[in-house]
């Protein structure tokens, strides 16, 4: 990172070095309280230049800097960079912060991360949405070169008033930044005691070294020679960007005895019980018409009866394309009422954006140079092997990518028109990125409030640089990561370099995958997963179904789901379910409650593994300010399990011997933990513990969730 060059000079005194806050101006953001030292004189130094002291590396950086880093309103991460300089004087650096009209939040300093490394960082905390630019400044610190060097010579009477006037003449340089009459006079009396040669030599030197002067040096440092890297974008989003419970249904399964079809108006009934589990996002397949040119019959077969409904994703028929309502659902004017209803419970509604087409889409003939055609003229279907979808033609972009764009665009302002602020992009992966990152850019440069999640299971690099370019969410490899090292693997790598700008939304299954963990573990597979996904990820989902435990697949190996709902109609009795206590929706339902009241469950970045002496029991801690949250849970969906877990207790906030009261938000139990806690787990069982809650204490030795049956009955059977 090439490093801009200021020349040296102190603060101006009394200089305003905040901005004055009024109507409109962000709040400051909150980090290391005080003003920015005055701003120092603009750079002279080559644009190749390193820069007077090198500032290297900075972090985190999107794309060589060409993307923006990305992150929500409340939202802390760390910034941090490589800073050193020439032989043996002090060297320190700090954050410039910059809101989207490019005032500075306040001075924030950065500490060396390990001694001897130069690898410098600050905790930062996000502010209102907008693009904001954040960069490194490094500086000479004659203060600290200063006092290492008076408390090795003053005590050896070397060069005593020497040493002593440098230091009057430094302090009395910081005070001159210093902008408060009454904290100038701290260091000022600093200066007199230092020349105050009636005093012992010693007691000269520690009126210059008091707490009251560190605190004051803290705000107003010294800053000599500063040096500041380029500016890096960093993109502030809506909170939903990176925190939100999702659910997925199809609206056509809602119908009744009556009408088997679902409509909106029939569908908008399941919205209630949707908001009552805790979801904040109601995601629908493709509502458009669909083709009946080699439509697939239940359980995808090639051959589909007159009564076979298709799948959604074979957009398209004489009766429109992507900006129409398929006519058996209803109008748009009823899916605009749907939209209003779930926004009155307080749920967004997510629509799939499938860029894909039927044999029958209007586009096959207005735009045949949008789609690939074989030497016999036959366009060719989309296939992805073994898999066959003859009911689908996939788009050719190269012919015509400035129209694909503009249509894109037009259909998806056509849905925001109706209240839709959120697309799942179906296959983005298989679409060119440029095309994508045109797409985005367009909708999110006068509407930065709608959201983009990837559905694209695929190659990492693909799925990082999608979310690199644009997309707001990613799903991610959650579904096919079951084991403890898998998922502490994959979760290490989600939450470190990659969070700045992927921001993954852990779904437990989906229409397409019933993986084999929730096909042979029954109940407490499905159980554990939910509290992992919903723990373990801001963003987490689940397809209709989950809270059912259904398991069925297609056939064995397969993850396909046993007359599957993208093939037919799949009607679902809620209320027997309920009556039979055959859901785990209040599980579901306390979980997202948990979510929304605990901070530390709402980001990704901060999260920590803590070591189980058995494999099948995996631990891990989230915090957020004071809001520390730890999760221990059972991954054998088949046996109980007894381990001690060791706890890293720094990463808890705690001392090492310290013992806390912990509160099981499953069960409302209370225990006391420190380092070393024997557990014992039912199959499939867990523990969602606030660290430093206290109701109801038990025993010390007593620590594994004992399960009411007025409670959720996590892993199928209580554990004592």
């Amino acid at each position: 990172m090439p490093a801009k060059h200021h020349s040296s000079s102190p603060p101006t005194p009394g200089a305003r070095t905040t901005p004055r806050r009024g109507a409109g101006t962000p709040p400051p953001l909150p980090v290391d309280a005080g003003p920015a030292p005055a701003p120092e004189p603009a750079s002279t130094a080559p644009a190749t230049s390193v820069g007077r002291i090198p500032v290297l590396d900075v972090r985190p950086m999107v794309r060589e800097g060409r993307r923006p880093a990305k992150a929500v309103p409340g939202e802390t991460f760390e910034i941090s960079a490589t800073v050193f300089r020439e032989g043996h004087d002090a060297v320190a650096a700090n954050v410039v912060l910059k809101d989207p009209e490019g005032r500075p939040g306040p001075f924030t300093r950065m500490r060396e991360l390990a001694p001897g490394t130069d690898r410098w960082g600050a905790t930062v905390t996000a502010g209102t949405p907008g693009l904001w630019t954040y960069a490194v400044e490094a500086w000479g610190d004659p203060v600290t070169t200063w006092r290492h060097h008076a408390q090795i010579k003053i005590p050896a009477g070397m060069d005593t008033e020497v040493v002593l006037e440098e230091g009057a003449r430094l302090y009395e340089r910081a005070a001159a930044g210093v902008p408060d009459s009454h904290t100038r006079g701290v260091l000022l009396a600093a200066v007199d005691a230092l020349r105050d040669e009636s005093r012992p030599a010693a007691s000269r030197l520690a009126a210059a070294l008091t707490p009251g002067v560190d605190a004051v040096l803290a705000r107003y440092p010294l800053r000599e020679l500063v040096t500041s890297s380029e500016p890096l974008p960093l993109l502030v989003e809506r909170e939903r960007a990176l925190f939100g419970s999702w659910y997925e249904f199809f609206p056509r399964s809602e119908g009744t005895p009556e009408q088997p079809h679902g409509t909106f108006r029939t569908a908008a009934r399941r919205l209630e019980a949707i908001a009552a589990m805790g979801f904040d996002v109601v995601y629908l397949p493709p509502i458009h018409p669909i083709g009946t040119t080699f439509r697939k019959g239940p359980n995808n077969t090639l051959s589909a009866g007159p009564d076979d409904v298709g799948v959604p994703w074979a957009i398209g028929s004489p009766e429109g394309g992507h900006d129409a309502v398929h006519p058996r659902l209803g109008t748009l004017e009823d899916f605009a009422r749907f939209v209003e209803r779930a926004a009155g419970l307080g749920l967004e509604v997510a629509l799939d954006f499938a860029l894909q087409c039927s044999p029958d889409h209007p586009w096959v003939h207005k735009h045949p140079e949008w789609f690939h055609h074989r030497p016999d003229g036959s366009i060719a279907y989309a296939e992805n092997p073994p898999k066959k979808y003859q009911d689908i033609y996939p788009i050719a972009f190269d012919a015509d990518l400035e129209g694909l764009v503009a249509e894109t665009v037009r259909v998806l302002r056509h849905w925001m028109g109706v209240g839709v602020r959120i697309f799942r992009v179906d296959n983005p992966h298989t679409k060119p990125v440029v095309f994508w990152e045109r797409v985005i850019g367009e909708i999110n440069r006068t509407d930065p409030d709608v959201i983009f999640l990837a559905e694209a299971f695929t190659r990492p690099a693909m799925m990082h640089t999608l979310a690199q370019i644009g997309f707001q969410q990613s799903y991610t490899y959650f579904t096919w990561r079951t084991t403890k090292q898998e998922l502490t693997e994959y979760l290490t790598e989600l939450s470190g370099e990659a969070a700045s700008y992927m921001r993954p939304n852990f779904f437990a299954n989906t229409p397409d995958i019933l993986h084999a963990y929730l096909q042979h573990g029954g109940r407490p597979a499905f159980e554990v997963r939910a509290v992992l996904a919903a723990t373990l990820s801001p963003a987490w989902g689940i397809y209709s179904g989950y809270e059912l435990c259904e398991n069925t697949p297609l056939r064995e190996g397969s993850e396909e789901y046993l007359d599957s709902e993208k093939y037919q109609l799949k009607p679902r009795d809620w209320e027997a379910a309920e009556r039979e206590g055959r859901t785990i929706a209040p599980l579901i339902t306390r979980l997202n409650t948990i979510r929304r009241e605990n901070p530390a469950l709402r980001q990704l970045r901060d999260l920590h593994f803590h070591h189980a002496d058995k494999e099948a029991i995996i631990t891990y801690s989230k915090r957020s300010g004071s809001n520390t949250v730890l999760v221990v849970a059972n991954l054998d969906p088949h046996h109980t399990q007894e381990a001690t877990v060791s706890l890293d207790m720094p990463q808890l906030g705690l001392d090492r011997h310290e013992s806390v009261p912990v509160r099981d938000e499953l069960t409302g139990e209370t225990y006391h933990w420190g380092r070393a806690n024997y557990v014992r787990l039912g199959p499939g069982g867990a523990h969602v513990l606030v660290v430093g809650r206290a109701s109801g204490d038990r025993s010390p030795d007593e620590h594994s969730a004992v399960l009411r049956p007025s409670t959720p009955q996590i892993g199928g059977s209580p554990t004592t």
